[in-house]
């Protein structure tokens, strides 16, 4: 309805996934640079999660779109609860084999003679799981020995994981996916979008159905919707399909905060608004208080608290600097590559591993910088909201 009145090729807000509308945020640039060091390596796991929303299968459209089929064969894996022999016959089935019976050895057996024949046809095989938190542990680890086909010393097989936030904390913690963590050669969490792109965003999926300026947006109107939305993709989408219906059944051709607020309060009446805000952090384990005769304030324990962020700042700013070391040592070691470039050959093979251990270390430790601050930031979390409780102003009081 609203693509006519304001003469739009297509709804520039859906919700499926679609590589025609990827836009890359900072976050999205990262996890395909990512993306780009795994696949070069061709082998192991490589690992993407972020909140629902975030843009994964997005960036899994983007991916699909931009691969040569005459040098990769890909397969889809959307899962649901799968066990270690069903996730066996869906990635037979994705890579397009029959399976005579349904016993897991013919499924493997008929992967592993898959795989080799793409490999004397020179092609290498990516699998790509999606929903991967939906996974069983057993399922987990059949993937792991999926890995282990080889040709000679070549490996036929690698895997692109794609998951919610659980499926990161499954993979860190669990003591029975050792082996497969060995295998990870590069990880990203997908965060929300900035403030500062949300706008990028709406415009840019606007000016892939044709936009022309109409309607319109007063600059206040972006950061509201971050606000919103918490910079999620498909929160954002969820939005804007409303705020362009509202604003077309309504003859609007600009759009202001007041009919943002509108949708807003339309979605809260629908119960559709949990959809579109962020999430609430699970609240920790209550912080200590001492107990007070009656009458007088409850005080938060705030110096136990004070000492946790400043042990987390000195724990992020040794991180910092580790990891700038490590970035550091990663351009000499590409300068090194450079400079050797015509030199021994077993030399460059040395150098370029060196280089690869480093882009690890970098990863490895931009993980461990990022958990950081998502602590902090919850921490401090914790505090505003217990001094704009009034609890805050009591125990000052």
């Amino acid at each position: 309805m609203f693509e006519d009145f304001y003469g739009l090729r297509a709804r520039p807000f859906q919700l499926t996934p679609d590589p025609a509308f990827y836009f890359e945020s900072a976050t999205h640039r990262k996890a395909l640079s990512y993306l780009g060091y795994g696949l070069a390596q061709g082998e192991g796991f490589v690992v993407i999660t972020g909140e629902v929303g975030a843009g994964k299968s997005t960036l899994v459209a983007h991916l699909m779109a931009t691969i040569d089929p005459a040098q990769l064969t890909a397969a889809l894996v959307v899962t649901s609860a799968l066990d270690g022999e069903e996730i066996v016959h869906v990635v037979a089935q994705e890579f397009g084999l029959p399976v005579a019976g349904h016993d897991k050895a013919s499924a493997l057996g008929a992967i592993e003679h898959f795989l080799h024949g793409e490999a004397r046809a020179g092609r290498r095989c990516l699998l790509i799981v999606d929903e991967a938190q939906n996974l069983s542990i057993s399922a987990i680890e059949e993937l792991r020995m999926l890995s282990n086909f080889q040709l000679g010393a070549h490996p036929l097989l690698q895997t692109l994981l794609l998951g919610q936030p659980e499926f990161r904390t499954t993979l860190l913690e669990s003591d029975q996916l050792e082996q497969l963590r060995q295998r990870v050669i590069a990880t990203h969490h997908l965060t929300a979008m900035t403030a500062g792109e949300v706008r990028s965003y709406v415009e840019h999926r606007l000016a892939c159905v044709g936009w022309q300026g109409r309607p319109a947006f007063d600059d206040e109107v972006h950061g509201a919707i971050h606000a919103a939305t918490g910079g999620i993709p498909r929160r954002i989408n969820q939005v804007l399909n409303r705020l362009l219906l509202l604003g077309a059944v309504e003859q609007r051709v600009r759009i202001d905060v007041s009919m943002l607020n509108e949708v807003l309060g339309e979605l809260d009446d629908d119960g559709a608004i949990a959809l579109v805000s962020p999430r609430p952090a699970k609240a920790p384990s209550p912080a200590p208080v001492h107990a007070e005769p009656a009458g007088q304030a409850v005080v938060l324990d705030t110096g136990a608290t004070a000492a946790m962020i400043e042990s987390a700042l000195a724990e992020r700013d040794m991180q910092i600097d580790e990891l700038q070391r490590a970035v550091l040592e990663l351009a000499a070691a590409a300068e090194h590559v450079d400079r050797t470039a015509t030199g021994d050959p077993q030399a460059i093979a040395t150098l370029q591993n060196q280089l690869a251990q480093a882009q690890a270390q970098v990863a490895r430790l931009e993980t461990r910088v990022e958990e950081q601050e998502a602590t902090l930031r919850h921490m401090l979390t914790m505090l505003i909201e217990w001094f704009e409780g009034g609890e805050g102003h009591r125990a000052a009081a």
